[in-house]
């Protein structure tokens, strides 16, 4: 972690929770790819109401990124890099494109929070992700579906 503020957080953090003192530092990013988008994401992880992320399975594959794992921790900074929260991992599911649901999109708490949203964005953003790999998204694709509770 080369971030100071991420770097503080997880200080902060560890003060008071010494069980994870021994834990690899946790990741430090940003959702989406976008100033807007990440800014009103890591605003809403903050506040406790967005409660998962998405990958594509392909998109983590191109990039040699590995599987989010239950336990992992994340510091999730805005677009400028400044840590706002520190999220655990809960559960990591892999589905199909086609098969996320209402509830599942609930949890990501944006937009209107409603399954249409959820597929409009995370498609455009999906299609941004796999063009540099001469890929495009398909219903069909693997979605890693990674549920997180807000610790800090």
């Amino acid at each position: 972690m080369e971030n100071a503020s991420a770097n503080n957080m997880w200080g902060d953090y560890l003060k008071n929770h010494l069980e994870d003192v021994f834990h690899e530092s946790p990741k430090t990013e940003c959702f989406c790819d976008n100033e807007k988008d990440a800014n009103e994401c890591a605003a809403l992880a903050k506040k406790g109401i967005k409660k998962a992320t998405s990958h594509s399975l392909l998109g983590l594959q191109y990039r040699n990124e590995p599987l989010p794992k239950i336990g992992d921790f994340l510091v999730v900074t805005n677009w400028k890099g400044e840590a706002q929260c520190i999220v655990q991992t809960t559960a990591v599911k892999l589905k199909p494109f086609f098969s996320i649901d209402e509830s599942y999109a609930q949890l990501e708490g944006e937009g209107d929070k409603s399954l249409a949203y959820w597929k409009k964005v995370h498609w455009d953003y999906f299609t941004r992700e796999l063009e540099p790999f001469g890929r495009v998204p398909r219903e069909s694709m693997i979605i890693v579906c990674e549920e997180f509770e807000k610790v800090f």
